[in-house]
């Protein structure tokens, strides 16, 4: 991937100390499997979160597009051969500080509100991502109320 992605997953970009167990693919794997779960966790991924995803990962991360459409792609391989949510949160928690963990939730809330609403399985998804990523309600609010509010 892109050498901006690499320093994110790497703990170089953002801040942070970051104890790095997993390959980067598989960190990348993982933070784009919450981001398609998100985004399907209503019973569609409307054309709106799908270009939100997108634009979260070629912006933020600075990946070109096909190497989006790969990586969805993967993430959604990934998702039909999981269990659960648990061993992506894993992979998470073992490699991102807090506040990476944060800022992810955050780029999560800009999904669930593409639309301008929230429905009940995204406000289920998002209490339980952050339960996953050992989040407190706090922070799950504080990160809402930044998106809500355009900070």
């Amino acid at each position: 991937m892109i050498s901006v992605l690499k320093r994110f997953l790497n703990g170089t970009a953002g801040g942070g100390n970051t104890v790095r167990t997993n390959s980067e693919r598989d960190v990348t794997i993982a933070v784009c499997a919450l981001f398609v779960e998100m985004g399907r966790i209503d019973g569609t991924f409307s054309e709106a979160e799908t270009n939100r995803v997108i634009s979260i990962l070629t912006g933020k991360y600075e990946l070109d597009r096909q190497d989006v459409d790969a990586l969805i792609a993967e993430a959604k391989q990934a998702l039909e051969e999981s269990v659960d949510l648990w061993q992506f949160a894993r992979v998470i928690n073992e490699n991102f500080s807090n506040e990476k963990k944060e800022k992810l939730i955050e780029r999560l809330w800009q999904v669930v509100y593409v639309d301008g609403r929230m429905d009940q399985h995204e406000h289920y998804l998002m209490n339980k991502l952050s339960h996953l990523l050992r989040l407190s309600h706090q922070q799950l609010i504080d990160t809402k109320m930044k998106v809500l509010h355009g900070e």
